[in-house]
């Protein structure tokens, strides 16, 4: 850490004075506190007159509430990527103690709430970039790095006041509303009992939400639903394969070595529920995928490392888990959340959980949760992904994956 210079040695030692000398020319009136504080969101006055930097925040990741100012020099799409340009969504921001930081070690992440996404998020805002602001909010990991989350206060440094962040004040990082995956057109209407909710109460009322009014479909039609959900988009007589990436014909489908199959992101024997109409056809879950590649797969949990597939690169393997390629993590981990929302036993199906382990074998289980949370923020809903939501939801089953529509409810519930 560099030492003080004079002016701010100067300044540290003028602070106390001036404030001293404002407090005793207060009248009593002056000095009672503003019932309209806490309306207004704003940070406390200690908060505001103390904000701490960038590099004491990224030290200092132990829960407590502060204030930190920096510099917005980009948003977080990875744990080690920040753009600075063509903005995909407004929900993180990176903060550093200079404007021209392009080093993330030395960033700090900051979640952005769903009711502060239109004046603060990037997306909406690309002018913020290299803004000095205040950000009040829990010290805690974001992106599995160093950051700010459960956020409550906005600022703009020498504006003065502060914007409401819409946080839920308990500081565990998932506030729900809005959504980074751009679907909050539903938040009145189909997810309305839902918003404002979190932990526990927010879990169970998701499952209620996509329990109720579904549609299955048959083990027979999975083959014509995934043709047009997983339709490639650059060549529409295909689909794209999960784990591979490949586009493969459509009508190329079966069990041969140069085909695709269907694919459950949950295995069937994790829980037992094989393929009739339920969690067997949850197209939710079910993806196209090429058929060797699909059979290393198996029904291994899901974990980082391990050897890679010589076949689809990018996929890692080893006895108890399966790691997929960087493009689809997050599609991968908001699929498991989902089931595990979704399946809770009061329907004659096992209660699936997601859970911390691997090899969890034939138990109704699948994990390892950290890892998918962490790929449930590193890979946002992109297009693709949107559009398979919605066409499950319009055209077969009549429910959503919320997990698509606000990925943030992962962090929300677990």
């Amino acid at each position: 850490m560099l030492a003080p210079t004079r002016q701010q040695r100067h300044r540290a030692l003028l602070v106390p004075f001036t404030l001293l000398v404002a407090l005793l020319t207060l009248s009593p009136v002056a000095l009672a506190p503003s019932p309209f504080g806490a309306a207004l969101g704003g940070p406390s006055v200690a908060q505001a007159a103390t904000p701490v930097t960038v590099a004491t925040a990224r030290a200092s990741q132990n829960g407590s509430t502060a204030t930190v100012r920096g510099y917005v020099v980009g948003q977080p799409t990875a744990s080690t990527t920040v753009v600075r340009s063509g903005f995909p969504s407004d929900y993180a921001l990176a903060l550093a103690d200079s404007p021209s930081q392009t080093d993330t070690t030395r960033m700090i992440y900051v979640q952005v709430p769903s009711a502060s996404r239109a004046a603060w998020g990037l997306k909406s805002n690309p002018g913020l970039l290299g803004t000095q602001i205040d950000v009040t909010g829990a010290l805690s990991a974001y992106f599995s790095r160093p950051g700010v989350t459960g956020t409550s206060a906005f600022a703009a440094v020498g504006t003065g006041g502060g914007d409401d962040g819409g946080g839920d004040g308990d500081g565990d990082g998932g506030e729900p509303g809005g959504g980074a995956g751009g679907s909050t057109e539903h938040d009145a209407t189909y997810y309305a009992s839902a918003m404002g909710l979190s932990g526990s109460r927010l879990e169970a009322e998701l499952h209620e939400i996509i329990s109720t009014g579904t549609r299955t479909v048959s083990y027979a039609t999975v083959w014509t639903a995934l043709r047009v959900t997983d339709q490639d988009p650059s060549n529409p007589a295909n689909v794209r394969t999960l784990y591979g990436g490949f586009s493969m014909s459509k009508t190329n489908n079966g069990g041969g070595a140069n085909q695709w199959n269907r694919e459950h992101v949950w295995p069937q024997s994790h829980g037992g529920f094989g393929t009739a109409a339920g969690p067997g056809t949850d197209l939710h879950h079910l993806r196209p995928t090429d058929v060797t590649v699909n059979s290393a797969r198996g029904n291994l949990d899901f974990d980082e490392g391990g050897t890679q597939n010589s076949e689809a690169p990018g996929n890692y393997s080893d006895s108890n888990s399966w790691e997929p390629r960087d493009a689809v993590k997050g599609d991968v981990a908001r699929m498991i959340l989902y089931m595990s929302v979704r399946y809770e036993g009061g329907d004659g199906w096992s209660d699936l959980e997601v859970n911390d382990a691997v090899s969890n074998g034939s138990a109704p289980n699948v994990g390892r949760l950290s890892v998918l949370l962490e790929w449930n923020a590193e890979d946002p809903p992109d297009a693709f992904e949107k559009r398979r939501n919605d066409i499950i939801f319009e055209t077969y089953q009549g429910n959503r994956n919320p997990f698509i529509d606000h990925p943030e409810w992962a962090d929300a519930i677990w």
